[in-house]
């Protein structure tokens, strides 16, 4: 039996050619990586170029054994990243295939449960789980006719239901919170929560039996004319609503860094006192100071534009704080404003100028009957931050409330340059107005790097 000196050295040399096949398999490892790494990076021509011109080639022991291995690999790896790219863009393709049918899938659903909605609503009534109850069973009604079915509400029904925003009852824990409330008492100073139930499409929103709280130290307004452009005593409305305590804040603010509906509104003094007025020298026409190349149109040019004394009663959707209709007011026109309270007194202020303000979103129909009013204004608000379909909806509504011959001044409506032509041009020859007046010009406010555009126009509705 040998030693285990003998077993040692009899296991040398089976040791010695397992560390010479090792080291071959890394050197194999490393040359094919280094390969690779030469291959697709772009580097490997350019070097074999450059040291071929210097150099002779060197060939160790099995260079050409491993020179085909290297080769094969070379082609295996081109071949997989071949196929990796394919795989890529295959992947890549069923991805956007796999959104658009979820996309479609998530369409179908929503319209499904519209119907579903629907169908519930026709068969329970719009209150899907227990009858409301209080207050708020008392505001939707039904309510039964004391004398029967009336032929002035339709004739067929012996119930008078109350006007309510459609989407009211899917808030209805919002709903029940405004509701909640002493009847014959004073109302819960609730005017944010009331417009943000508004703006969720719960608009018009359902009476309530409570007061109001009056303003302590309650001051009377100043008279016609002067009120036009006088600010307010701060003791006119209840502040509670609102960031600012005061009417000074409110001023204020328009010289203040942040950002805010209608910044400066309330300043009128400042830019308000300039608005819509003629820039030019005087003419004789009042049409002549209008430049036809502007987005920034006069008032006076406007009403020009139609036969005198015609354009009498109208409309400013978004108005702000009232500007327009004072302008117009002082120009014998009566004007009822449009505006929504954010952070800011808006519909008081309009009043204390003695002009009509009316609290409406723009999502809600226009309360006025078929080709009443002479003229509509819109300044930014009617513009593509509202989805294409709402509004189609609010002009061909614009265009309902116009008399024939009527005008609609759009003014400052902004876009995308690519949406003038794709969508907001073919919009507008759908609602069937006139272009008397069409100027659009940059929007350089964010950049020009923006392709934001203005759209100004003086549309009429025809006389057929």
């Amino acid at each position: 039996m040998g030693t285990s000196m003998d077993y040692d050295n009899a296991k040398k040399p089976r040791s010695d050619q397992q560390r010479r096949r090792s080291r071959a398999v890394v050197l194999l490892l490393v040359l094919t990586n280094l390969a690779s790494i030469l291959r697709f990076s772009g580097v490997g021509a350019a070097l074999h170029a450059h040291v071929g011109r210097r150099y002779p080639a060197v060939h160790a022991w099995g260079s050409s054994k491993l020179l085909r291995q290297l080769n094969v690999t070379g082609l295996a790896l081109a071949a997989s990243h071949a196929e990796v790219v394919d795989l890529s863009a295959r992947l890549s393709a069923a991805n956007k295939h796999l959104e658009a049918i979820l996309g479609g899938s998530a369409a179908k659903r929503d319209m499904e449960a519209a119907r579903e909605e629907q169908r519930e609503a026709a068969a329970k009534g719009l209150w899907r789980q227990e009858f409301p109850a209080g207050e708020l069973r008392l505001a939707v009604g039904p309510h039964r006719l004391p004398l029967g079915p009336s032929r002035r509400l339709g004739g067929e029904s012996e119930m008078l239901f109350p006007a309510l925003g459609q989407a009211c009852h899917r808030h209805r824990g919002e709903l029940e919170q405004y509701m909640n409330y002493t009847a014959g008492g004073e109302c819960p100073s609730d005017e944010a929560f009331a417009q943000r139930l508004m703006l969720k499409g719960c608009e018009p929103l359902p009476r309530r039996r409570c007061r109001p709280r009056t303003p302590a130290g309650y001051v009377e307004p100043a008279p016609l004319p002067a009120s036009l452009w006088a600010t307010p005593s701060d003791t006119s409305i209840v502040w509670d609503a609102y960031t600012c305590k005061n009417y000074s804040c409110l001023v204020n603010r328009g010289r203040a860094k942040g950002s805010y509906d209608c910044k400066d509104c309330f300043d009128l003094g400042g830019r308000e006192k300039d608005r819509w007025m003629r820039r030019g020298g005087g003419g004789k026409n009042a049409a002549d100071d209008d430049d036809r190349g502007s987005l920034d149109y006069t008032i006076d040019g406007v009403l020009a534009a139609a036969p005198r004394g015609t354009v009498r009663i109208g409309l400013d959707i978004g108005g702000g704080s009232g500007t327009f209709a004072a302008r117009m007011r002082e120009r014998g026109v009566t004007v009822v404003t449009t505006t929504m309270n954010f952070d800011g007194p808006f519909n008081s202020f309009v009043a204390s100028r003695g002009l009509v303000p009316m609290h409406l979103s723009v999502a809600a129909r226009l309360p006025f009957f078929d080709g009443t009013l002479d003229i509509v204004h819109s300044m930014h608000v009617l513009s593509s931050w509202i989805p294409d379909a709402v509004l189609e909806l609010a002009l061909f509504d614009v265009y309902r409330v116009l008399r024939p011959g009527g005008v609609f001044w759009l003014d400052h409506f902004f876009c995308l340059g690519a949406q003038l032509d794709a969508t907001y041009l073919p919009m507008f020859d759908r609602i069937g107005f006139e272009k008397l007046r069409w100027n659009a010009g940059r929007k350089l406010d964010r950049g020009i790097e923006m392709d934001e555009w203005y759209i100004s126009a003086l549309l009429r509705k025809p006389r057929r």
